[in-house]
């Protein structure tokens, strides 16, 4: 695109790409006058766009946030991006704004993004998060002040420190100031409350990471350098080729060509048992003597549900198998 349209998208994509520019710079790069620069840069004003110009013998421009959402100009491999991640993003809105943005790709680009069709293996349904929840609590962690929110009957008071998201859903890591301790509250369940509160100092997250604490926390510890509070090891009666796509973050080591060794970690000794159990091979040498109790007591338990369930119907396949 030649003449002043085409020139106007190559000053906005200057200015899109980074902070600031002096007059002199833009007018070089666009092969033009500081005084065509001035004139399109008023263009584009009209065009609902926040320029911002600075004081000087050289001047200056910065595209500034504004009160509207102006049309965006992306290059190639930005739009190919963009396109992908929404794909994967779950939500209406995410679909509305791929079919936004494929409208008015070029046909060069639509056929990239349309050869990229990427679908999410169908998952355990997630709660959406509404928007305006997230905007409300990333908003109160940002100016760093007081958050009250109703979660279920009861109103929590809290100190909001960050917002995270794990496994599709999102988490607020917050100093509950009535148990004066940290806390995680899925922002699926809670209704924040409006106004917020007082602002607060932020407090030291353990270990310095909120994502790696948040994931301590997980594991049932709160050192985020920690690991699981139970973790211990066995022998399956199955090759490590077998046993490694279902492992998770479990270890294999390969013994022979019949046997691995598996080491994992797990909330609770009969948590863990249970989770190599699910490998669906013969288990031997348990280590330490807690799991090995894990696996007695479980035993018990499966003898015990057996008496009264019906036998289940021969030829089924194993988890594992399938």
């Amino acid at each position: 695109m030649s003449g002043t349209p085409g020139r106007l998208l190559a000053l906005l994509s200057l200015l899109q790409s980074r902070r600031d520019w002096s007059g002199s710079l833009l007018a070089q790069r666009l092969e033009v006058s500081p005084r065509t620069v001035r004139r399109d840069v008023d263009r584009l004003r009209e065009l609902g766009y926040p320029v911002q110009a600075a004081m000087g013998p050289d001047g200056g421009y910065r595209l500034a946030a504004g009160a509207d959402l102006p049309p965006l100009l992306f290059d190639d491999e930005q739009a190919v991006a963009l396109a992908v991640a929404l794909q994967l993003a779950p939500g209406d809105a995410a679909h509305r704004a791929l079919a936004t943005v494929r409208q008015v790709l070029p046909a060069r680009l639509r056929h990239r993004v349309d050869a990229v069709q990427v679908a999410p293996l169908p998952a355990a349904p997630v709660p959406e998060v509404d928007p305006q929840v997230l905007v409300a609590v990333s908003g109160a962690v940002r100016a760093r002040q007081e958050l009250r929110f109703d979660l279920g009957d009861a109103v929590r008071r809290t100190q909001p420190h960050a917002v995270l998201a794990r496994g599709g859903r999102w988490y607020l890591l917050a100093w509950d100031l009535d148990r004066d301790d940290w806390r995680t509250f899925r922002l699926d369940r809670i209704t924040p409350r409006t106004p917020l509160g007082a602002r607060f100092t932020p407090r030291e997250v353990p270990g310095g990471d909120p994502g790696a604490f948040v994931a301590a926390l997980f594991r049932g510890s709160r050192d985020p350098a920690g690991d699981w509070p139970c973790r211990g090891r066995v022998v399956l009666a199955v090759p490590a080729s077998e046993v490694l796509p279902y492992a998770g973050d479990a270890e294999v080591e390969p013994l022979d060509d019949d046997r691995c060794r598996v080491s994992a970690g797990a909330w609770s000794w009969t948590g863990l048992a249970a989770h190599l159990l699910r490998l669906d091979a013969p288990v031997s040498d348990a280590h330490p003597r807690e799991l090995a109790q894990a696996f007695t007591d479980l035993a018990a338990r499966c003898a015990a549900a057996g008496v009264s369930s019906p036998a289940p119907p021969a030829g089924r396949r194993s988890a594992r198998g399938r």
